[in-house]
C-alpha cells in the first residue's frame, strides 16, 4: 500500500507542478499580448501609421487618466457610473432569479408567460432607454433601471431553463423522503444551478455596463458616459479613449470577482 500511496502522492505533485507551471506561461503570454498592443498602438501614433487626433497614444492617454486622478474628476465620474452599474448589476440578476423562480414554481405561468419572454429578449433593450428615461425621470433612477432592464430577461431565460433541466430523480429522491418543494428547490435545483448562476453573472457584468453607459450617453451630466459623449462633442478623442480605458479596467474587476465568487463556491461545495 506504501508505495502506490507514495505513486499517487508524486503524480498528483506532478500534476499540481504542470497546472503552475500553465498557468504562469498563461499569464506570462497575456502580458506579451498587452505589452504588444500598446506598443504597436504607441509606435503606430508616433510614425502617423494611424491618425493620431484620432486614435490618440497611449502616452497621451495615461497622461490625461493621471492629470484627471490628480484633479480628482475621474474619481468623480468613476464612482457615479461605478455605483449606477454595480446596482444595475445586482438589481438585474436579482430580479431576474426571482422571476425565474417564480416560473419554475408555476408551470402554469411559465406557459403563460413563455412567449413574451422571447419577444422581449428579441427587442433591442436599448432601444428602450428615452421611454424608461420619459417614465423615471432624467436622473441616476433610470440609469440604474437601464443598467437592470438590459440583463433582467436574459438572466431570466436562461436561469429558467437552467432551473428545468436539472435531473428530475434529485426531486423524486428529495420528495420520497417527504421534502416540501422549497426544501426540494433549495437542496436539489438551486444548488444544480449555481454554474449557471455564474456563468449568468459573467455575461451581466457586460450588459450592465452597456445598460449604464446607454443611459449616461443619454441623459447623464455625471459619469463615464458623459465623458465619452462630451470627449466626441469636443473632438477631445484622447478623454474618449481614457474613458473607454477605464471602463474596460474596472468591468475586468468586476468579471475577476465574479470568477473569485466562483472558485469559493465549487470549493464549498466540494
Amino acid at each position: 500500500m506504501k508505495p502506490n500511496h507514495n505513486h499517487v502522492s508524486l503524480l498528483h505533485q506532478q500534476y499540481i507542478h504542470r497546472l503552475t507551471v500553465e498557468k504562469r506561461w498563461v499569464r506570462f503570454y497575456q502580458l506579451i499580448i498587452f505589452v504588444l498592443f500598446f506598443g504597436l498602438w504607441e509606435i503606430s501614433s508616433r510614425l502617423h501609421w494611424i491618425d493620431p487626433l484620432i486614435f490618440s497614444s497611449p502616452s497621451k492617454v495615461f497622461s490625461l487618466i493621471l492629470t484627471k486622478l490628480q484633479d480628482g474628476s475621474l474619481l468623480m465620474h468613476t464612482s457615479v457610473t461605478l455605483f449606477e452599474t454595480v446596482l444595475g448589476f445586482i438589481l438585474g440578476t436579482l430580479l431576474g432569479t426571482i422571476m425565474a423562480t417564480v416560473l419554475w414554481w408555476s408551470p402554469f405561468i411559465s406557459k403563460v408567460v413563455d412567449p413574451y419572454l422571447v419577444i422581449l429578449n428579441a427587442l433591442p433593450k436599448v432601444a428602450l432607454g428615452p421611454i424608461l428615461i420619459v417614465a423615471l425621470g432624467p436622473g441616476f433612477v433610470s440609469i440604474i433601471g437601464m443598467g437592470a432592464l438590459i440583463s433582467i430577461i436574459i438572466t431570466t431565460i436562461v436561469i429558467f431553463t437552467s432551473f428545468r433541466e436539472v435531473d428530475p430523480n434529485y426531486m423524486k429522491v428529495l420528495q420520497t423522503f417527504g421534502a416540501s418543494r422549497i426544501q426540494c428547490f433549495r437542496d436539489a435545483i438551486l444548488p444544480a444551478s449555481f454554474p449557471t448562476i455564474i456563468s449568468t453573472l459573467k455575461v451581466n457584468v457586460g450588459l450592465s455596463w452597456v445598460g449604464v453607459i446607454v443611459g449616461e450617453f443619454l441623459v447623464s451630466s455625471k459619469g463615464l458616459g458623459y465623458l465619452v459623449v462630451y470627449g466626441f462633442q469636443v473632438f477631445n478623442f484622447t478623454l474618449v479613449l481614457a474613458s473607454l480605458l477605464v471602463i474596460a479596467f474596472f468591468a475586468t474587476i468586476m468579471y475577476q470577482g465574479i470568477e473569485w465568487l466562483e472558485k469559493k463556491l465549487i470549493k464549498h461545495h466540494q
